[in-house]
């Protein structure tokens, strides 16, 4: 096993491999000729081979299984009726937010008059702008988990299922 990294057998062997005394020509380069003159210590495949194979890394046939499928389904009128509704309510919202917050932050120094005119005791424009702004983000949350579950929930879970049965996993 390969002693890590800060370790004097991998200081070690890290010094062997770029000293450039080593080599004979007076060039620090590192085998496989890295223009930095730093070599790693091992490589991808002996780490694979010391440690096994990753619990993230998938079978290539199961990959390519996946991959198939989920091109599939991308290419689905279902899907892309989801994606046209996720965009038709996400695109404007964003633009009509992010709208009202810029008008916010640039009234605020622009028309400083504007926004310190009083409107109820010692709440003025400002004030009340700005607490408008907590609260359209949480309208606006709302709405969108509103339109969420009423428009594209249905059909979403749809393709989830469908993915789940074509894959083998949980059926209805």
């Amino acid at each position: 096993m390969t002693a890590p990294r800060g370790s004097a057998p991998a200081t070690a062997a890290w010094n062997k491999a770029t000293d450039p005394r080593q080599d004979g020509t007076g060039e620090a380069t590192a085998p496989g000729g890295s223009p930095h003159g730093l070599a790693p210590l091992w490589t991808v495949e002996e780490t694979t081979a010391r440690r096994g194979p990753s619990r993230h890394q998938v079978p290539s046939a199961r990959a390519a299984a996946h991959d198939e499928m989920y091109c599939t389904v991308q290419g689905s009128a279902a899907f892309q009726e989801v994606r046209r509704r996720y965009r038709g309510f996400v695109i404007p919202a964003t633009v009509l937010f992010l709208g009202w917050y810029l008008a916010y932050v640039i009234t605020a120094p622009v028309a400083p008059h504007l926004m310190a005119c009083p409107v109820v005791g010692a709440l003025n424009v400002a004030l009340l702008a700005g607490l408008g702004q907590f609260l359209t983000t949480f309208l606006l949350t709302w709405v969108y988990a509103r339109h969420a579950r009423i428009h594209r929930g249905a059909a979403a879970l749809e393709i989830r299922w469908e993915t789940q049965e074509l894959m083998g996993g949980n059926a209805r």
